[in-house]
């Protein structure tokens, strides 16, 4: 649950800001962000989110937003996956809308490119290298077979017997939905292994693998695969920054009290 909390509040800062518009169900007057290519069907963590917003509405009613709910979320599943901990920014309001259109413009896509990543990372104010460490998040969580069957059977910059791990489980047609860990090295710990993965020619997805592929980014996975203190400190400092991307503040928006619908 931890790492899907975590791409919960990564999918809702990439569309429109740190808004908790990725929690609104859909409404007679817009289509949320949920059935989006990146989202349907994979994003979890709702139930809890609802747990958290009515415990603190309990004790603190209409002053805790939804974003700082997943922002803070975030954060603490990160540190009990043993990861690093950083200041969580709060102050953020709910947005009362959503929007499906950008959820598929914007979230970034596994089949992308290297020169492709850092444009839409760029395109939200974090540089390359904030991309290479936001993206050690997937040391943590799985992906689909439907995400990673055209790396392991069409592509060579793959580990032979890691591609033999995954093909029993994926099979080339049919099983979309069976799963297999991003990190298979140490796949519920938050640790530097993603990057080792990476050098070893076993990242899951292309767009992982492309971190470590002949281009500008293989110095900085290198570093990271041998310092995971650097790798902690940058990954602090780059969701500090994804959480300022278009926050609501003063009074736009709202505090919503359930964080599935607007008020």
């Amino acid at each position: 649950m931890g790492a899907s909390l975590l791409r919960l509040h990564f999918h809702d800062c990439f569309v429109n800001g740190c808004d908790a518009s990725v929690l609104l169900n859909d409404t007679s007057t817009f289509t949320g962000e949920q059935t989006a290519g990146a989202n349907a069907g994979s994003l979890r963590g709702f139930d809890v989110v609802d747990e958290i917003k009515a415990e603190v509405e309990n004790v603190c009613p209409g002053v805790v937003s939804c974003a700082d709910i997943l922002a803070v979320a975030a954060r603490d599943s990160v540190v009990a996956l043993g990861g690093p901990s950083w200041d969580v920014e709060l102050g953020r309001r709910d947005s009362t809308d959503a929007s499906l259109s950008a959820a598929n413009a914007d979230i970034p896509s596994p089949i992308m490119n290297l020169s492709a990543l850092i444009s839409a990372f760029q395109k939200k104010g974090l540089t390359a290298d904030e991309m290479v460490a936001l993206s050690g998040a997937h040391t943590t969580g799985k992906a689909r077979c439907r995400v990673f069957r055209n790396r392991i059977y069409n592509e060579s910059n793959i580990a032979a017997n890691f591609v033999t791990s995954l093909k029993d489980n994926c099979p080339s047609i049919g099983s979309d939905d069976n799963l297999a860990p991003l990190d298979a090295t140490t796949p519920v710990t938050f640790d530097n292994a993603y990057f080792t993965n990476l050098k070893d020619s076993r990242g899951l997805i292309h767009s992982d693998q492309q971190l470590f592929s002949g281009g500008s980014t293989d110095s900085l996975v290198s570093s990271y695969s041998s310092n995971a203190g650097l790798f902690f400190q940058d990954f602090g400092s780059a969701m500090v920054k994804m959480g300022r991307i278009s926050p609501l503040t003063g009074n736009s928006g709202q505090i919503r009290t359930h964080c599935w619908k607007i008020n």
